[in-house]
């Protein structure tokens, strides 16, 4: 099963998919880990899925190294302030900010979609 979700999370990361998002899904729903921990893991398999990711798209030439070291440099800052928030909530009220945060990318996905091939075919 491990190795199963292991995959899966790593085509979706590779995929830019939100790989991590699934692996905690996966954690939590089948090898009932509670939020905390699944978070944490997935930090840890995180990084060489994302290394692998880096290599790749720099040899495919699709990082912009001038915008994503800003980035990279605030992700850190709001790393240490979410995990810092995080480690002082209960596993209840972490769930339901995690479920939250991926309604409302699920509601984003869907409206991008429907601007892009729906709104946009009705045009054509």
């Amino acid at each position: 099963m491990e190795i199963l979700m292991g995959v899966i999370a790593g085509i979706c990361t590779g995929l830019g998919l939100g790989g991590s998002s699934v692996l905690i899904l996966l954690l939590t729903l089948f090898m009932n880990f509670e939020q905390h921990v699944a978070q944490a893991t997935n930090l840890i398999c995180f990084i060489p899925s994302a290394i692998v990711s880096i290599i790749v798209n720099t040899k495919n030439k699709n990082i912009n190294f001038k915008n994503a070291i800003p980035f990279c440099i605030c992700g850190v800052i709001g790393s240490v302030i979410g995990a810092t928030i995080s480690g002082k909530m209960n596993v209840v009220t972490l769930r339901k900010f995690f479920g939250i945060f991926l309604f409302f990318i699920c509601l984003y996905e869907i409206h991008s979609y429907y601007i892009l091939y729906i709104k946009n075919k009705k045009k054509t």
